[in-house]
C-alpha cells in the first residue's frame, strides 16, 4: 500500500517553556517541534507570540490532549473551531491527538483514559474522527495511549482496534513506542506483536519518552530518560516502518536542552542503523 503520510521532517522535541530561550538564542540540532495545542488556544498574548517565533525557526506540529475522540456524545464543536483557527495561523505539518476519552458531562478530567476495544467503541471513534477531520480539513494523526486497566467489554486487542480505526476513518497514526512498552508490561502482552500489527502506510510519527517502573507496574511519567527496552522496541519499529518522524517527549524533571538533544542523537543513531539493515 502506498504511504499516506507527510514526508518525515526528521527528529524533533516537544516544545516546553524551559527551553524557549535556548531555542531562540541559537540554531539547535533539532529538525522540528511539537506544540501542545491547548497551550495556544488563546486569542493572543505571549503564548502565541512565542509559538510564532518558534515557527519562524522550526517546522511545527500540533499535538492535542483534550479532543476526547472516544466521547460517546461526540466532539466539542467549539474546541474544533478553535483548533482549526490555530491551525490556520500556525500551518502545522500535521495535527495529532489521542485514542482515548478525556471528559464526561462536559468536564475535562485531564487524563487520557483508554477505551474498550469493541465494535461499539469503534463506531463511536470512526464517527468522531469523521467530524474532526471534516472540521480541520485534513487527516488527524491518532496516538495510542498508555493504560493501567482493561475492559471486560473488549472484543479485540488494542492493536487490532487501532488498525481498524485507521482504516475505517482514513486517519494516520502516531505510534508511541513508550506507551506500547508500558501497556504491554502492565497487561502482559508481547510489545513486538503490537508493533508488527500496525499498518506501515498509516504511521506518520513516533513518540519516545521515559517512564517510572514500580516493579509490579509501569507509569508513563515522561520524567526519565528513555529506557533500554523502549530503545529496543524503537529499533524494531524503525526496521518495520522505515524513516518515520520521531519525537522525544519530556514533561517533568526537564533537563537542559542539550541533554535532550543528546538523547535525540541516540534516536538518530538507532534509526540510521535500522536503515542500513533495511538496505542490506
Amino acid at each position: 500500500m502506498q504511504s499516506l503520510t507527510v514526508p518525515s521532517p526528521g527528529f524533533g522535541l516537544g516544545l516546553r517553556p524551559p527551553h524557549y530561550a535556548a531555542l531562540l538564542e541559537a540554531p539547535q540540532c533539532i529538525d522540528w517541534l511539537e506544540a501542545i495545542s491547548e497551550n495556544y488556544l488563546v486569542p493572543g498574548g505571549k503564548p502565541l507570540v512565542m509559538l510564532e517565533a518558534m515557527r519562524e525557526r522550526y517546522p511545527i506540529v500540533l499535538h492535542g490532549v483534550s479532543m476526547s475522540i472516544g466521547a460517546a456524545r461526540g466532539l466539542d464543536t467549539r474546541y474544533l473551531r478553535a483548533l482549526a483557527r490555530l491551525a490556520a495561523q500556525v500551518q502545522p505539518l500535521w495535527i495529532s491527538d489521542h485514542l482515548c476519552w478525556s471528559g464526561v458531562h462536559g468536564r475535562q478530567l485531564h487524563d487520557l483514559l483508554p477505551l474498550p476495544y469493541s465494535e461499539e467503541a469503534l463506531r463511536v471513534v470512526v464517527r468522531n474522527l469523521g467530524q474532526a477531520q471534516d472540521a480541520l480539513g485534513r487527516r488527524l494523526v491518532l496516538e495510542n495511549v498508555s493504560s493501567y486497566a482493561e475492559y471486560h467489554a473488549s472484543t479485540m486487542s488494542e492493536w487490532e482496534f487501532l488498525a481498524a480505526v485507521a482504516e475505517e476513518a482514513d486517519c494516520l497514526l502516531l505510534l508511541d513506542v513508550n506507551n506500547v512498552y508500558v501497556s504491554s508490561f502492565n497487561h502482559g502482552y508481547d510489545a513486538a506483536r503490537f508493533i508488527d500489527a500496525i499498518p506501515c502506510a498509516r504511521v506518520q510519527q513516533i513518540h519516545l519518552a521515559g517512564h517510572t517502573h514500580h516493579a509490579t507496574h509501569i507509569v508513563d511519567t515522561h520524567d526519565q530518560p528513555i529506557a533500554d527496552p523502549v530503545w529496543a522496541l524503537y529499533r524494531r519499529a524503525c526496521l518495520r516502518f522505515g524513516a518515520v518522524a520521531t519525537l522525544i517527549e519530556r514533561d517533568d524533571r526537564i533537563p537542559p536542552l542539550e541533554t535532550l538533544v543528546e538523547e535525540l542523537d541516540c534516536a538518530r543513531a538507532v534509526a540510521a542503523g535500522a536503515t542500513q539493515r533495511r538496505a542490506a
